[in-house]
């Protein structure tokens, strides 16, 4: 029994000092397997498919006009199927910013269509509530307000 509990220690010991702060997020390698798996660019696999092709460069702190510009937007064009912190059509959108990158929901809200045909996780979004997200004729401007008023409701 010693030995049992001398080993387990020890198996967990080892995983903890292994394991990095990124925790369960893949590391550059993995990322560049699943892209080219799925017929993607490494950054098309972070950051989705669509007019976003470059990390953007958003300060850290909200710009409430914006997000007021933002929420009017989502409220108007959105709200048929999202909720911000319940499942309606689509799926809550209180958290989206941190399960995926700004530049994701962009080309998320810009070019669903191709999203879900393409990119594994949309994909996977599609299988899960069996509706095509459809665009909503936004602007690149219109989905930056969407992304902020999105960021400053973040849970």
């Amino acid at each position: 029994m010693k030995k049992t509990i001398v080993a387990f220690l020890t198996t967990v010991l080892i995983f903890t000092a292994c394991s990095s702060e990124e925790g369960d997020k893949p590391s550059g390698r993995a990322n560049e397997k699943l892209a080219a798996k799925f017929g993607l660019t490494v950054f098309e696999y972070e950051n989705g498919i669509g007019p976003i092709k470059e990390k953007l460069n958003i300060p850290a702190e909200i710009d409430q006009i914006m997000a007021q510009s933002g929420k009017e937007i989502f409220d108007a064009k959105c709200t048929q199927c999202h909720k911000i912190n319940e499942r309606y059509t689509g799926p809550a959108l209180g958290d989206v910013t941190k399960r995926r990158s700004p530049e994701y929901i962009m080309n998320m809200i810009l070019n669903p269509t191709e999203m879900t045909q393409k990119h594994p996780e949309a994909k996977k979004l599609l299988g899960l509530y069996a509706t095509q997200m459809t665009f909503q004729n936004v602007s690149k401007e219109d989905a930056r307000k969407i992304l902020e008023y999105l960021r400053s409701v973040s849970n």
